[in-house]
C-alpha cells in the first residue's frame, strides 16, 4: 500500500518510528514532513498528505500531532478524504469497517507508542464492510 505520513513537531518523534514500522510491514511510505521537533504549523504537513490521497498518489495517509484533532480537521477539508481520529482499538476498526476512512489521525502525546502502532495495524488490516455502510458513506460523499 502507498501511505503518506505527516506530523507536526508534537508528532515528529512518533512519525519516525511509524515510518520504520510501515516499511517493515511492506508498505511504500511518502514522508510529507515535518523533519524536526521544531515548532511548526500542522496544516503545512496535513494538507500535502491528505491531497496525496485525494489525488490518488497515496492509498491512505496517517497524520500525527499532539492529539490528532487538528490534523483531522484539516484533512477533512480536502475532497475525497475521510479522516478519523482514533483513540482505541475499537475506533481503529470501526472507522475502517463502517466509515471507510482513508486518513488516520493520531495523538502522539495521548498514548504510548505501542498502543498507537496497534491502532495503525488494526486500521491497515480492517476492510470496509460495505452494505448499509456504503449507503451511508455515499450520503457523506454527496456533501463534497
Amino acid at each position: 500500500m502507498r501511505i503518506a505520513v505527516a506530523a507536526d513537531h508534537a508528532g515528529f518523534e512518533f512519525k519516525t518510528r511509524l515510518i520504520e514500522e510501515l516499511r517493515t510491514l511492506g508498505h511504500m511510505v511518502a514522508d510529507e514532513g515535518t523533519d524536526s521537533p521544531e515548532s511548526c504549523d500542522y496544516p503545512d504537513y496535513a494538507i500535502p498528505a491528505a491531497r496525496s490521497v485525494s489525488e490518488g498518489k497515496s492509498d491512505r495517509a496517517i497524520l500525527v500531532c499532539s492529539n490528532g484533532i487538528g490534523m483531522g480537521m484539516v484533512a477533512n477539508r480536502i475532497p475525497g478524504v475521510r479522516a478519523a481520529v482514533v483513540y482505541s482499538e475499537r475506533t481503529a476498526e470501526m472507522t475502517r469497517g463502517h466509515n471507510n476512512s482513508n486518513v488516520l489521525c493520531l495523538g502522539a502525546q495521548q498514548f504510548p507508542e505501542e498502543d498507537l502502532l496497534k491502532f495503525v495495524r488494526i486500521w491497515l488490516d480492517t476492510d470496509f464492510e460495505g452494505g448499509r455502510h456504503a449507503r451511508r458513506m455515499k450520503k457523506v460523499r454527496s456533501l463534497e
